[in-house]
């Protein structure tokens, strides 16, 4: 049974929020998260376990690219898809309160977020593959949702794996503090890469060629920002110490642990 109420649980969560992300995207950081916390409340209240809430969120997303694989290209499903989508990405913020709120999230947790996550970032624009291949578009349109698949997977390991590393080296950036331009420039930079920006993209699906040139934006966006990105986290990396595993001399297995420069 649960011991909290859900006003109980929304207040203490009010004041339980990790620190935003260093350029989190603005859909992300102010509309998902506080979606997440009435979610978490709820679930709080309702004596679900994070590892439930995350199951949660893995079926509504998964309704989500099945319909978009599955159904006929239009409003509807467009709709459908955006909300499925929507709601999804709402539990997955909430999953995270939730161990909070609890005391703090488990490793397993942790790893089974990730994994759903992972699974997510593919499979949807993978799903919008086979739905552009059953509407018989140009082959050459197929490429947009193949390169957003690759954009979107390497995204997410270089952003994890550069999180792990500063972890382990004791150098997570501390959250900007204040507004000012630096922070409203990076949340405008950073529009193409949200998720949810993504998911609204989708309600387009009526109007094909519309959908298809704000999907290619995105996509040829994302790839830039993952560049710039990744040429600013590798100069970051590269000034770290090396870790105990990689340096000279460490024991393990041949090229376990370390990375060449």
């Amino acid at each position: 049974m649960s011991t909290w109420t859900y006003g109980e649980a929304l207040r203490a969560l009010g004041g339980a929020q990790k620190a935003a992300a260093r350029g989190a995207p603005a859909y992300s950081r102010f509309v998902n998260r506080r979606l997440g916390r009435y979610l978490a409340a709820g679930a709080a209240a309702a004596g679900l376990t994070p590892n439930g809430v995350t199951a949660i969120s893995a079926l509504f997303t998964a309704a989500g690219v099945a319909t978009l694989a599955a159904a006929p290209l239009g409003t509807a499903t467009g709709v459908a898809v955006t909300v499925l989508l929507l709601v999804g990405y709402a539990f997955d913020s909430a999953d995270g309160q939730l161990a909070r709120l609890r005391g703090g999230g488990s490793p397993a947790g942790e790893w089974l977020d990730h994994v759903v996550d992972s699974v997510k970032v593919s499979a949807l624009p993978l799903a919008l593959l086979v739905a552009l291949w059953r509407s018989d578009v140009e082959p050459v349109l197929l490429t947009l949702p193949l390169v957003g698949a690759v954009v979107a997977a390497v995204s997410f390991f270089t952003m994890i794996l550069t999180e792990q590393l500063r972890r382990a080296h004791g150098t997570v950036p501390l959250a900007p503090q204040g507004g000012g331009a630096g922070s409203a420039l990076r949340l405008l930079v950073s529009i193409p890469t949200d998720y949810g920006v993504q998911c609204f993209v989708f309600l387009l699906l009526g109007v094909l060629p519309v959908f298809l040139v704000l999907y290619g934006g995105i996509v040829v966006a994302s790839a830039l920002y993952l560049l710039l990105a990744c040429v600013k986290w590798y100069r970051e990396l590269r000034s770290l110490a090396p870790s105990p595993r990689s340096a000279p001399g460490a024991t393990g297995a041949p090229g376990a642990g370390s990375v060449s420069a």
